[in-house]
């Protein structure tokens, strides 16, 4: 009865100054809220980070053919590096955690169909590659063993690039050319649109897939061989590359990191001319994950730094209180009250304007996903080029609450309210009641 009693003189001293009371309350308010709001944005870009790391697959290492540095190039001539189709047989052969392989070549062509023409990207792989990439086909078939066998003419095409050089017609049934090979090939296949994939640290670049032709691998090697030239001002340079990439699969997610070590040694005489590269996405994304939890931990503190404040704030007032309400503690102390009686007058006020900050501040935190998707529609319709030009990361850009954090950021508002409301409740509680009732 008492607490209810000391709780509704609480409530009616606060209203008596409903502006400072508001302006209390909202340092609370934007602290709980920058509690959620930053914790929510940091898990939404942790999860898109991981969710483009796995999409790598777990249980994959990829072997990549990486351009030496200049001084390593021959100044004329051809230069040959990275990954060749030996070395492929060999991992396959020897590894017996390995249990498939897909071997990657990739060159920029022009495409060219009729009087369009398109720059892109031409890729000779085997029919795993589809399923490796997350490609899905629209129309018609991806390659096949038999194409590949074969050394088939034929080719499937990305969607962004059948609608460029298709642009009123069915692309499937005919022919695209490559001027530079001189070479015709039957699409056979249209894959449904694929997002980019973003660049993940320094390990793995940004991939397009919207400007790609897929052909068999062995209609790569056999049409257009192994040997990029380039002539100018009377010389020539080029260099001989016969694989991009492989990518490996694990029989088992505990044996990739001891399966790439094995290719590591395997191909350690690459290290001379560093041609080549070793990714394993599972120590990315156990990277990515460690990342997460430093940089919630960073956001967290900032987010603490302004629920300080905000309690700072209320000790301020509280303080500004006291000193108003001297008078009033002296005649309340003269009628009998306890310092006890005192101090729990001024500590529930401050618990007031915790609550309902905090409250409100929740409020404002669980509209978080909401607001950031709105205003991220917002920007995209109306100044796309600015959001093009931002990481693929930021662009999709969904928050996800962590529900852990409601409860905390509640608690720890209380608390702040109570220990900086703690210090004016005892300053007031100890006044002399004699000299209380002689303030002006």
């Amino acid at each position: 009865m008492l607490f209810f009693r000391t709780l509704k003189l609480g409530v009616k001293s606060l209203w008596l100054h409903p502006l400072r009371s508001l302006l209390t309350v909202l340092g609370i308010f934007i602290g709980v809220a920058s509690v959620i709001w930053l914790l929510a944005i940091s898990e939404g870009i942790s999860r898109e980070a991981q969710r483009q790391i796995e999409s790598l697959g777990a249980d994959t290492i990829m072997i990549r053919s990486v351009k030496p540095p200049s001084e390593k190039m021959a100044v004329a001539g051809v230069t040959p590096y990275g990954l060749t189709r030996e070395e492929f047989d060999m991992l396959v052969s020897t590894i017996p955690t390995i249990t498939s392989a897909i071997p990657i070549r990739e060159i920029r062509r022009q495409f060219q169909y009729q009087q369009r023409t398109v720059d892109g990207r031409l890729v000779g792989c085997t029919p795993e590659y589809a399923d490796i990439t997350r490609l899905t086909v629209d129309r018609g078939h991806f390659i096949s063993d038999a194409e590949n066998f074969n050394t088939a003419n034929v080719c499937v095409l990305a969607a962004r690039l059948a609608e460029r050089l298709f642009p009123f017609e069915e692309p499937i049934g005919k022919r695209v050319y490559l001027p530079e090979n001189q070479n015709y090939y039957l699409v056979v296949g249209v894959l449904k649109h694929r997002n980019a994939s973003a660049a993940i640290g320094g390990s793995m670049e940004a991939q397009d897939f919207s400007n790609d032709m897929y052909i068999p691998i062995r209609t790569l090697q056999q049409r257009i061989g192994d040997i990029v030239v380039r002539r100018s001002a009377g010389t020539f340079e080029g260099e001989m590359l016969q694989l991009n990439q492989i990518t490996v699969r694990v029989n088992h997610v505990d044996n990739v990191r001891s399966t790439a070590a094995i290719i590591e040694n395997a191909l350690a005489h690459h290290d001379s001319m560093q041609d080549v590269a070793v990714v394993v996405p599972l120590e990315l994304l156990e990277q990515a994950r460690t990342t997460r939890l430093m940089f919630m931990v960073f956001m967290g503190l900032v987010a603490a730094i302004s629920l300080l404040v905000g309690g700072i704030g209320i000790m301020n007032i509280m303080l500004a209180t006291v000193t108003e309400r001297t008078r009033e503690i002296g005649i309340r102390r003269a009628l009998g009250a306890k310092q006890a009686h005192i101090i729990s007058q001024f500590l529930v006020e401050a618990a007031v304007l915790s609550v309902v900050g905090g409250v409100t501040g929740i409020l404002a935190g669980i509209f978080c996903r909401p607001a950031v998707v709105m205003a991220r529609q917002f920007a995209s319709k109306h100044y796309p080029e600015v959001m093009n030009s931002l990481p693929e990361v930021v662009r999709n850009l969904t928050p996800s609450i962590v529900l852990a954090s409601i409860p905390i950021a509640f608690f720890i508002s209380i608390a702040i309210g109570v220990v900086f409301g703690l210090f004016p409740a005892i300053r007031a509680a100890k006044m002399n009641p004699i000299e209380a009732l002689r303030h002006e």
